[in-house]
């Protein structure tokens, strides 16, 4: 018996929610979306149309998968951050709406920066950051780099996807090295690094522990050896004035705080996430 998109979405809403999946309404939608190859807006103008039985075969496989632990944004190839839409894979950690924090705050360093702004987005992963950077301060350059060759091929595919092939590029980097000879000379240097302790990596959910790169997740024994690596190594690829933003895990705020402080980093700033979380401590090379 034929039924219509509106009754596909409550009946995958449902079986999500019935779950405990708490973005239940979102993903539903996404994943109907995808099956029928409509936008947001299509699929809200045809709630009360009849869907194809082809149509109601993959919602009903989608939703199996996700309720086997699979993320959405996997399943469906895609995600949306800071208004932009990245395409990722298992070979990067899906972008979160705690780190549009970290965007945020990288976005007003490359304004205050002003014409001429470098931007490095290090550990990038699906170069959401940067790439947000780089769509909202139109005078600024970036560069996604990564350790990860799988990362950076999503990299390039969300440059072409953004259309900011003329001002980002994608460059190899290990974090825990000194940056290579040409990447330097930065006003921004903005990391998401791995900071999960190796051992808290097995109590993360299913759909993390199961599905997400552990490269990118393990941040060592007490989840901080990325911070001291970057702070140590890479303030020297900042330009005088330049600034180093980091997101943070649940209470490794003043730990990085003083990380930074130890090297020489000054006006020391930390911020929130909408859920009252310290999610980005920031500094600066003044001197």
């Amino acid at each position: 018996m034929a039924t219509t998109y509106n009754n596909l979405y409550l009946d995958a809403r449902r079986k999500l929610k019935a779950a405990g999946i708490s973005s239940a309404q979102l993903e539903a939608r996404e994943m109907v979306c995808y099956a029928s190859g409509k936008s947001k807006e299509e699929l809200y103008r045809d709630l009360s149309l009849y869907a194809s039985d082809q149509v109601e075969k993959t919602v009903l496989e989608l939703t199996q998968r996700r309720l086997a632990g699979e993320p959405v944004a996997y399943i469906i190839g895609e995600w949306e951050f800071y208004g932009l839409t990245l395409d990722v894979s298992r070979e990067v950690l899906i972008p979160r709406m705690d780190t549009e924090v970290l965007a945020e705050q990288a976005i007003l360093a490359a304004r205050a920066a002003g014409e001429g702004c470098r931007v490095l987005d290090l550990c990038a992963g699906s170069g959401c950051v940067g790439l947000a950077v780089a769509a909202n301060v139109p005078e600024c350059r970036a560069v996604l780099a990564d350790v990860s060759e799988g990362a950076l091929r999503i990299c390039r595919q969300n440059i072409r996807r953004c259309g900011l092939n003329d001002r980002v590029i994608c460059a190899y980097a290990d974090a825990k090295l000194p940056p290579l000879p040409a990447l330097w000379d930065f006003d921004v240097i903005v990391c998401n690094p791995p900071y999960i302790p190796s051992l808290d990596i097995l109590t993360l959910d299913v759909s993390v522990k199961e599905y997400e790169p552990h490269l990118a997740l393990d941040g060592g024994e007490d989840g901080l050896d990325f911070y001291r690596a970057v702070c140590s190594k890479w303030k020297g690829a900042l330009r005088l004035g330049g600034r180093l933003l980091f997101e943070v895990g649940i209470g490794q705020a003043s730990d990085v705080e003083i990380l930074l402080g130890q090297n020489g980093f000054e006006d020391i700033q930390t911020f929130p996430d909408t859920q009252g979380i310290l999610r980005v401590v920031s500094g600066a090379i003044n001197e």
